[in-house]
């Protein structure tokens, strides 16, 4: 029955969920493929993420001591700024390369968590932040944001996030 399905392009394996992630091959491949438009232009991509983060919580702000004084509208300039934004992209990154490999994503996100809540950050704040992330990849990928890649990165940043409150927890 696959052999013919295949014929169709229809693949089982397609639908087959990963235990890890809870995601089907069909919605990783459109993670990967949808945050390929995102990767062209990293920096850029994390100062959307960030300045959207700030304006919709301008009190996290005064969390980085690089910028904090800095107004929301002169930071896309601020090269400081701008490394902070890239390394939010590439830890984004991370995930996304690793959707196959479940073990390194969780090791890099489980990294990623301990350093914050070194910092003093929370997990309501890196909730807040997986909301914007889906706001700003909806306004980035526009039309291509169909209900199936968004039911696909929800899950994604679910999975992903879900290892990040790990650490938050008591």
């Amino acid at each position: 029955m696959g052999t013919f399905l295949r014929l169709f392009g229809i693949s089982s394996d397609e639908n087959r969920i990963d235990q890890a992630t809870g995601l089907t091959e069909r919605q990783k491949k459109l993670v990967q493929n949808t945050w390929a438009v995102i990767r062209k232009d990293e920096v850029g991509s994390g100062v959307a993420v960030m300045i959207a983060f700030f304006k919709k919580y301008p009190e996290y702000q005064r969390y980085f001591s690089a910028f904090k004084d800095i107004p929301v509208n002169e930071l896309p300039c601020n090269k400081r700024f701008q490394a902070h934004c890239a390394s939010v992209i590439t830890a984004l990154n991370n995930v996304i390369d690793s959707l196959h490999d479940p073990g390194l994503m969780e090791a890099s996100l489980i990294g990623l968590a301990e350093r914050h809540k070194k910092r003093g950050q929370t997990k309501e704040e890196f909730q807040n932040l997986k909301e914007v992330i889906l706001e700003v990849l909806r306004q980035a990928l526009r039309k291509q944001f169909t209900t199936e890649v968004a039911e696909a990165w929800s899950k994604t940043l679910d999975a992903a996030f879900t290892k990040i409150y790990e650490v938050f927890s008591p």
